[in-house]
């Protein structure tokens, strides 16, 4: 091993798809000092037992993206290198057999067209020209993407590992890790069976080990590995090379053509864990037992559909681990835990697909310090504290495994692992009659059911059961007062003397002033695209109280924290666990909140954009004049072990004032009736404030530096390309998100995020005009618009000013 290299700019584990996808495309953009390091074989792990299925749409445009860059490389990497992969472009054909599906699945289409793709509707006589070896008796319709296809797991990945060393990449098989040296915090290199080599970034695409490898350097990787099956059956008369992929989800089950005979699997509704007392030392190239008594429930909803399944010789049962996550989402980025250590694992049985776009993303994330575009569903940083233990992590993946076919309902949420982290007024709230939802652990109240009712979702494509008493919620918002449980907040302190310095470059609006100001603000990357949006509070010349969604904990520390410069002494501390949250909205708030205080809380003492301590009920409460729903109102911040009291104290002074409990469903329809925005949906890393609505929030005016400042200014000399808006459609049209806009009969993007106004009687959505020059309000008013909603074409009003309180006279009174 003379050539065995003792220093590398960058070291990969793990040479399975993603590892060589990986370091491909490093190797492409200019990185020939990458090492890849496998301990036994490519492919050896978990790549070499998939089933190669190639499929591109998801719910959200970036990942869609992704994956048609899978898709884009598999065309000619065969050309490349040399070497077959197996590719063939034979479509993919996806089936409804009842019409809660169908609906899904026209939805499904409309939100392929809203991205680029051209997935057509067909009838089941139409499906089964395509696929004669299926019964259609109870097919509804089905959905056909011609761009789908299939590949050979193990060959496309030989061919990635042969031109990742055609651009100077080093691979190295037989190779095992020993550990990671880390010095004060900073990578310096690894420690290998055959030598160490010096290095500054290590990327660990380790499949099912990666979860207890990347722990050995306290990095959190969610994921668990999960039986997974497929038969392959002998040749049947009728298969044919061009046969395409099959997806039938109300079966639970999916098909390819393999040399003339099918490969048949599927995601079962009772999936078994494997490996729960770790995985067997030097487990490689290796199947596990065939577990025929399991398999039999997918091969019963198979032959229903494909009665030659019934003569067809068996070939192999294959059963072989994959690691799958507590979301269904795989796993990319900088690990919020450790520098320069990145992640690309936990691919729910889509490695295949995901696998060359997957390579690129994180190739780029690699070289460039962030990815090429936003990636929050796969983000590494959407986890958070429930995902240390393993268990629940393995409890919440079995359910998103089972539910891989399942209907995919708007507003569903899962069920296990629950309940998990409570506010102190989760027995009070379940008495009043809260329906929860969770996030990142949190059981948060969505909804309360009236008497005579159940606090129980029930999902439909429709308006669902819940739809009139969040109606109540709002109204009571608008027109009196509600009270809101919001303690799952994430809360973060930064002190120290240069704390002002530090914020200051890292928000993109003014957080100088005095004691007591609240900032609204954007942190913005280096393009200028919004990295977080949350809300700070100066509580003392060194110190600020900074307040982020539940779902952003992790993403937000890790990026305030990152980005303090060098030297700056300022510390950011999570402070989450210690503070409850009650908002209290709406035009009455004032005359509750000033009955149960004898502080000042008049609009001359605590005007908008302010914050005061207060006492109630013997309790230290932050009030913070601020407010999502669009009505005067105050967030109170206080201590978890007053929360009970100062509820109860509240309560019992509005009753007189008609204040009740209100959830997040009706925070989400009071806000889109307000604009506000919500990050991870309408805003995000690859939008700008200026884009996004948000630019007065951007400090341009002052002579203060900022991070993304120069992006900012630069866009404003240029102009924007996409402007986001509001639309308003009939009642009785359902916006859930994804329904594609149309400006004067010509696509122009899709919704980001949807729902209904009460206060005004419309649906309401939110998303992006997009144009190839530059765009003013002039040119998106000027429009005539329209929305595909599952595939059917509807009217709708553009609005760029909020639809409810425009001038924000409610909000300041």
């Amino acid at each position: 091993m003379t050539d065995f290299p003792t220093s590398a700019k960058a070291v990969i584990i793990g040479g399975g798809i993603v590892g060589c996808s990986t370091a491909y495309h490093l190797a492409k953009l200019g990185w020939t000092e990458v090492v890849l390091l496998e301990r036994k074989k490519l492919t050896s792990g978990t790549t070499f037992h998939a089933a190669g299925l190639v499929g591109q749409l998801r719910s959200n445009a970036n990942i869609t993206q992704l994956l048609g860059e899978s898709v884009k490389l598999y065309r000619t990497l065969e050309e490349e290198t040399g070497l077959g992969t197996g590719w063939k472009m034979n479509g993919g054909l996806r089936l409804a057999c009842n019409e809660e599906r169908w609906t899904e699945v026209k939805r499904q289409a409309t939100t392929a067209r809203s991205f680029g793709l051209d997935m057509q509707l067909l009838t089941p006589s139409e499906a089964k020209e395509l696929w004669p070896l299926m019964t259609t008796d109870d097919v509804v319709g089905a959905a056909y993407l011609p761009t789908d296809g299939q590949a050979n797991p193990s060959d496309i990945t030989q061919a990635l590992a042969k031109g990742a060393r055609m651009s100077g990449a080093k691979i190295y098989e037989d190779t095992k890790v020993l550990e990671i040296d880390l010095q004060d915090g900073v990578i310096k290199g690894v420690k290998t069976e055959k030598g160490y080599i010096a290095c500054e970034k290590v990327i660990v695409c380790g499949g099912q080990w990666t979860r207890d490898f990347a722990k050995t350097v306290g990095v959190n990787v969610p994921l668990v590995p999960v039986e997974n099956q497929y038969m392959v059956t002998e040749r049947i008369d009728g298969v044919t090379p061009d046969l395409p992929t099959l997806r039938d989800p109300d079966r639970l089950t999916y098909y390819k053509e393999e040399v003339g005979g099918l490969v048949m699997g599927g995601y079962e509704p009772d999936p078994v864990p494997w490996a729960v007392d770790g995985i067997p030392e030097g487990f490689h190239y290796t199947l596990l037992d065939s577990d025929f008594d399991h398999f039999e429930q997918l091969m019963e909803l198979a032959l229903g559909r494909v009665p030659a399944l019934q003569t067809a010789g068996v070939k192999q049962l294959i059963n072989g681990p994959e690691s799958f996550t507590p979301d269904g989402n795989f796993i990319l980025g900088e690990a919020p835990e450790l520098r320069n250590f990145f992640v690309g694992a936990g691919f729910n049985g889509y490695g295949i697909a995901a696998g060359g776009g997957a390579g690129m993303a994180l190739a780029e994330w690699v070289a460039n310090g962030e990815p090429p575009f936003d990636l929050w569903p796969v983000d590494i940083r959407r986890f958070g504290r429930p995902h240390f233990d393993t268990d629940w992590v393995r409890t919440r993946t079995l359910e998103a495994y089972a539910k891989h076919y399942t209907m995919a309902w708007p507003s569903e949420e899962h069920s296990s692992g629950r309940p998990c982290r409570k506010s102190p007024l989760y027995d009070t709230l379940k008495a009043n009659g809260a329906c929860f939802g969770e996030k990142l652990g949190w059981e948060r109240p969505n909804w309360f059911a009236r008497p005579g009712e159940e606090p129980r979702d029930i999902y439909s494509f429709g308006r669902q059961n819940w739809f009139d008493a969040v109606g109540e919620e709002h109204r009571a918002a608008r027109e009196a007062a509600v009270l809101i449980d919001q303690t799952s907040f994430a809360k973060f302190a930064l002190k120290g003397p240069d704390a002002e310095a530090a914020l200051g470059w890292i928000a993109a609006n003014d957080v100088s002033g005095p004691p007591g100001k609240l900032t609204y603000t954007q942190m913005l990357n280096d393009r200028g695209g919004i990295e977080c949006d949350l809300t700070c509070l100066r509580v003392a010349a060194d110190e600020y109280y900074i307040v982020t969604g539940t779902g952003f904990a992790t993403h937000d520390f890790a990026w305030i924290a990152r980005n303090i410069p060098a030297g700056m002494n300022a510390q950011l501390v999570d402070v989450t666990s210690a503070h409850a949250v009650l908002s209290l909205m709406g035009p009455r708030a004032r005359d509750i909140l000033q009955s149960v205080t004898r502080d000042d809380v008049s609009n001359a003492a605590l005007p908008f954009g302010r914050a005061a301590l207060i006492g109630i009920a013997g309790c230290p409460v932050r009030a913070l004049r601020i407010t999502y729903v669009g009505e005067l109102g105050w967030e109170l911040h206080l201590p978890v072990e007053y929360a009970l009291t100062v509820y109860d104290a509240l309560t019992q002074a509005g009753a007189a004032h008609g204040l009740r409990d209100a959830g997040y469903r009706a925070i989400e329809s009071l806000r889109l009736e307000k604009g506000y925005r919500a990050w991870g949906a309408d805003i995000g890393p690859d939008h700008t404030p200026d884009e996004a609505g948000l630019g007065w929030a951007v400090k341009m005016r002052s002579n203060i530096d900022f991070k993304g400042r120069a992006a900012v200014a630069r866009q404003r000399a240029e102009g924007v390309r996409k402007i986001l808006a509001g639309f308003t459609a009939a009642p009785e049209v359902i916006l859930s998100g994804r329904e594609t806009i149309f400006r004067n009969g010509e696509r122009v993007g899709w919704l980001s995020s949807g729902g209904y106004g009460y206060t005004i009687g419309r649906s309401i959505g939110y998303g992006y005009v997009r144009a190839g020059h530059p765009i003013d309000a002039d040119y998106v008013l000027s429009g005539e618009y329209a929305l595909e909603v599952a595939t059917e074409r509807v009217p709708c009003e553009v609005h760029l000013r909020p639809l409810h309180d425009p001038q924000g006279e409610r909000i300041r009174a």
